[in-house]
């Protein structure tokens, strides 16, 4: 994946060379075992290959040739941040460097040992010197979701300019209130650092664009339920994760086309697994790219992931925003509206995300759920409780997850995982 035709552009974003060589060299390796090895992948997914391949070199040429041209580019790590604002000033929306553990001992100098996988990557990407994103990044948009994420926020500014928003914690009507605020000062910090005025007519284009992404995404979901599925829960995990670093007009055209091929697989009976495999929907917390750890344990182990309850999933792209507002200050309120709606494990009370959880079980008939959360992620591994019990009564078999970005305990999980299937067949059987 390192490519010398982009070092002096890494170079000047002040980059650590042959750390950053390195790290690519090893996700290429790692990538080339969990996705190239796939037999009977759909054709369209070489667009993921080369997306990945290109990931850190012409995505990011990309971004800096806007920035050549005046645009601005807006970094976040969140589903609450949203994106049409920052395309409304025709600025870049993108995804930041996590999902891996990397720069762990730079990241402890200033962070607890016991903090969350996710916080720990995105800092030890930034002082380690191997995240161009965030290098790129004329501002890194935050939010409080968690008490980690809130905190490590305010140390994250002294490195690089970092404005954080706040994501009221339970849906009253004075939190709602509170959120629409927070949606206008965002897009008021937005203006100041693009100097471009959000306009109705802009925001309206914006919202138009990121709802034409999210149809696509809930087309590929829909195409999911299909026995056997047309295409493997790995391939699906990585265009929900690329759709957060490519330019969403490209990716929304390339996944249509993707989902063009897929139903023509679904005619003719073509699955990427055969049609026994075990049906698993994933839930919980997000999976930063290139955390792919659990999705290859699972398929690895004979199953197909066939939905996910997820930030990078179902629960980031089940709501649009409403294409009815005509001021500047109605689409801000559909915007506000869209976002609030997202379940994440951090309202309470948090009813919703259960009824989700075996809506989305009933329809992709899935066998069991795997219930996945970073160490450390107090919300979703505390709200897996109530999960579990919501799928006992529903007579849903349900396995809980708890790990890091590392690979030390990948034999354990497969070991776990197995023995899941295990039981999934005995039911099957019975």
């Amino acid at each position: 994946m390192s490519n010398s035709k982009y070092e002096q552009m890494w170079k000047d974003l002040g980059l650590d060379i042959a750390a950053h060589d390195g790290l690519l060299d090893v996700l290429g390796g790692f990538y080339k075992d969990i996705y190239l090895s796939q037999k009977n992948r759909p054709k369209g997914t070489d667009y993921l290959d080369f997306v990945l391949s290109e990931i850190h070199g012409l995505r990011i040429q990309e971004l800096m040739e806007a920035k050549a041209q005046g645009r601005k580019v807006f970094g976040s790590f969140c589903l609450y941040v949203p994106e049409e604002l920052a395309l409304a000033v025709d600025g870049i929306s993108v995804g930041l460097c996590a999902g891996v553990d990397v720069g762990t001992k730079e990241a402890e100098k200033v962070l607890p040992r016991n903090t969350c996988a996710l916080i720990k990557s995105f800092f030890g990407f930034k002082l380690s010197a191997l995240c161009p994103y965030i290098e790129a990044c004329d501002l890194v948009i935050g939010e409080t979701t968690c008490d980690g994420k809130k905190k490590a926020y305010e140390i994250f500014n002294d490195y690089h300019p970092t404005f954080v928003i706040e994501l009221p914690q339970i849906k009253t009507p004075e939190a709602k209130k509170l959120w629409r605020s927070e949606i206008g000062r965002l897009a008021a910090k937005i203006e100041e650092v693009s100097g471009k005025e959000i306009t109705g007519e802009s925001l309206s284009k914006a919202v138009r664009t990121v709802n034409a992404k999210r149809k696509v995404l809930q087309r590929l979901s829909a195409l999911r339920k299909a026995n056997p599925p047309p295409i493997s829960g790995r391939d699906a995990l990585l265009i929900n994760q690329v759709q957060f670093y490519d330019d969403p007009v490209r990716f929304t055209e390339k996944i249509n086309t993707l989902c063009d091929e897929l139903e023509e697989r679904i005619e003719k009976d073509i699955g990427a697994v055969p049609a026994d495999a075990p049906r698993i929907l994933v839930s919980g917390c997000p999976m930063a790219a290139p955390n792919w750890k659990v999705y290859f344990v699972i398929e690895k182990s004979g199953a197909v992931v066939v939905g996910e309850e997820s930030c990078v999933g179902e629960r980031g792209t089940r709501n649009l925003v409403a294409e009815d507002g005509q001021t500047r200050e109605e689409i801000l309120d559909r915007i506000a509206e869209r976002y609030l709606n997202i379940d994440c494990a951090c309202f309470t009370p948090n009813d919703e995300r259960l009824d989700h959880i075996v809506e989305m079980s009933r329809k992709y008939k899935v066998d069991g759920v795997i219930h996945y959360a970073l160490q450390f992620c107090a919300p979703y591994t505390i709200e897996a409780y109530k999960v579990e019990k919501t799928l006992e009564r529903e007579n849903i078999p349900f396995l809980r997850l708890e790990t890091d970005y590392s690979m030390e305990d990948a034999s354990q999980l497969e070991t776990r995982v197995q023995a899941f299937l295990e039981i999934l067949e005995q039911k099957r059987c019975g």
